[in-house]
């Protein structure tokens, strides 16, 4: 039926006082009832976000790409962590956090869980990235590909509502938080994202200098935190 023989419709019925239609649907399936019971929950599964990011060439980030960099982990983790973006490493691999700092923030989940007696491996959180392309030479993402990107980040913390989220570096936390504060004075602090409780640290491709042991001995403090506020 086009739209003109639709619209004919429509105007025959409303002259006879017909103000409300419904249209018959065909018997759901197991797979769309319980999509839909998530849905009706206010989630959605992930894989149906990754969907519709497709091929995706909404911004300038998609010129140079290997593949898209969607996330990892446990899909109804209670802990989330969010960095900036996929480097050479997870571009190539299309995972979050698989190159050196990728490596450094599973030491610093395993080994802090372990030291502090919770049973905690990287396999139990969920990793992402505010977007999910590698930007040219590893720059930071500028506003309007967060902006961009960023509603497919909404969507999968949305689906996953964990217990807490943590932010590495300024550029997850101010995306995040919309703050401009700069990381030295956003970390070790609790915010809010959309009523889940935010812990702010910093990124460990930062830690990864040498000269940063400071920083180091406070990330891990700040992990402590985040680990017993989720699984304590």
């Amino acid at each position: 039926m086009d739209a003109e023989t639709l619209r004919q419709y429509l105007e025959y019925y409303q002259d006879l006082g017909i103000k409300t239609l419904y249209r018959r649907g065909a018997p759901p399936t197991p797979e769309s009832a319980s999509e839909s019971a998530a849905d009706s929950a206010g989630t959605e599964p992930l894989f149906r976000i990754l969907e519709d990011i497709g091929d995706c060439h909404r911004c300038r980030l998609h010129e140079q790409r290997t593949k898209i960099v969607f996330g990892v982990g446990n899909e109804q983790a209670r802990l989330v962590f969010v960095g900036e973006g996929p480097g050479a490493d997870e571009d190539a691999q299309g995972i979050p956090f698989v190159g050196r700092a990728g490596q450094l923030l599973t030491q610093m989940i395993e080994g802090t869980a372990k030291k502090e007696g919770i049973p905690l491996l990287r396999k139990d959180v969920y990793i992402c990235n505010v977007v999910k392309c590698r930007p040219p030479e590893n720059r930071t993402p500028q506003p309007d590909e967060m902006d961009t990107c960023g509603q497919f980040l909404t969507r999968q913390l949305l689906s996953i509502r964990p217990k807490a989220i943590c932010a590495l570096g300024s550029t997850a936390a101010k995306y995040l938080t919309h703050s401009k504060e700069g990381v030295t004075r956003m970390r070790g602090n609790w915010y809010k994202w959309n009523d889940i409780p935010l812990m702010v640290t910093y990124h460990p491709s930062y830690l990864l200098r040498a000269y940063n042991v400071e920083p180091k001995r406070e990330a891990w403090e700040d992990l402590k935190k985040v680990l017993h506020f989720v699984y304590d």
